[in-house]
């Protein structure tokens, strides 16, 4: 089969494409899937690049987020048949381990999945369109719904909010009738943040976002102006955007986090968090319930992936990886091999 193959840790020299690589077969419990989309993440640059203490196996095909048909079963898998169209939930939850980090993923023509992570893909959704779902708007479900608990008539301040978190994190937050402030790095970008429903724009590579955030919401002060300043801020960026996020922060406030994509040792301050009596809120990863109802909210129409608009063949993958390495991208990047 075709795949593109890293050899490596490194950057994108480190890839090789191979039209020569072993098909792969079914154990007992697993699907053979035809690959139809193969959305990439951040994780994937970092897989590329190594990870402390993460230790993956190589050559490895990576591809966290897979969606495509399936061509063959094991001779036990009873729920799922040829032709069952499917979305992988990248965790295994039975034997531990991640879809294109320890073991091969979505850059290939077909690929190997233990059947207990395939999710039942409707006809109603598209491929492409549920493989931008499980890592990033899984990461984004579980953070503003299940942790966050965003609710209507809340001020939502979203860093980072171009990419494939982000994106959804805003959808999620005007559909719980927020009102959101955005983030991003060009005027470009936060006009079609606007078209999903952004409500007030920053652009940070030419204003300071603590400034335009206290200019709209309002400063915190100290038992006074409670209702001043942002009800929840989502930084999953970290690095030098940490303590600058705490300064916006409506006393009460909620931070939430899944993610520090810019460093996660920032300096701190923690004389926000107790001053303003601040809550700090963790999340961790997605649930499979969270990709179901992802995939009810995309079925029904309330909820639109958002997927960059040039869409990659399997040759061109390491284009793909560029794109992010450039962090040129809006949305999910879509490789359809």
């Amino acid at each position: 089969m075709r795949a593109m193959v890293l050899k490596q840790h490194g950057g994108n020299e480190a890839f090789e494409y191979r039209t020569d690589w072993p098909d792969p077969t079914p154990g007992p419990q697993d699907a053979i899937l035809r690959v139809r989309a193969c959305t990439l993440n951040y994780h994937d640059v970092f897989t590329r690049n190594g990870m402390p203490g993460i230790k993956v196996p190589m050559p490895i095909i990576i591809g966290i987020d897979i969606a495509g048909d399936v061509v063959a079963v094991g001779s036990d898998v009873r729920d799922f048949k040829v032709g069952d169209r499917v979305l992988v939930d990248p965790i295994d939850r039975v034997k531990g381990g991640l879809t294109g980090e320890t073991y091969d993923g979505g850059l290939a023509e077909y690929v190997r999945i233990p059947v207990h992570q395939l999710v039942p893909l409707d006809a109603a959704v598209g491929y492409a369109e549920a493989a931008a779902l499980p890592v990033a708007y899984g990461t984004a479900y579980r953070m503003m719904i299940a942790r966050g608990k965003v609710s209507a008539g809340e001020s939502v301040l979203i860093l980072g909010a171009s990419g494939g978190v982000g994106t959804c994190c805003v959808q999620l937050a005007k559909l719980a009738g927020a009102e959101v402030a955005v983030c991003a790095s060009s005027d470009e970008k936060l006009a079609r943040l606007a078209e999903i429903g952004a409500d007030f724009g920053i652009n940070y590579a030419t204003e300071d976002f603590v400034k335009a955030c206290q200019a709209r919401f309002g400063r915190a002060r100290v038992f006074q102006d409670e209702g001043k300043g942002i009800d929840v801020v989502v930084n999953f960026t970290g690095g030098d955007t940490w303590t600058r996020s705490l300064k916006v922060m409506k006393r009460d406030g909620r931070l939430l986090t899944c993610g520090a994509t810019a460093g996660y040792n920032p300096p701190e301050d923690i004389r926000f968090i107790w001053t303003f009596e601040l809550n700090i809120i963790g999340s961790n990863g997605w649930s499979r319930q969270d990709v179901v109802d992802l995939l009810d909210l995309v079925k029904s129409g309330k909820l639109k992936p958002v997927l960059h608009p040039e869409r990659f063949t399997l040759n061109r993958a390491v284009d793909a990886m560029s794109v992010l390495d450039k962090r040129a991208v809006m949305g999910k990047v879509v490789v359809e091999p």
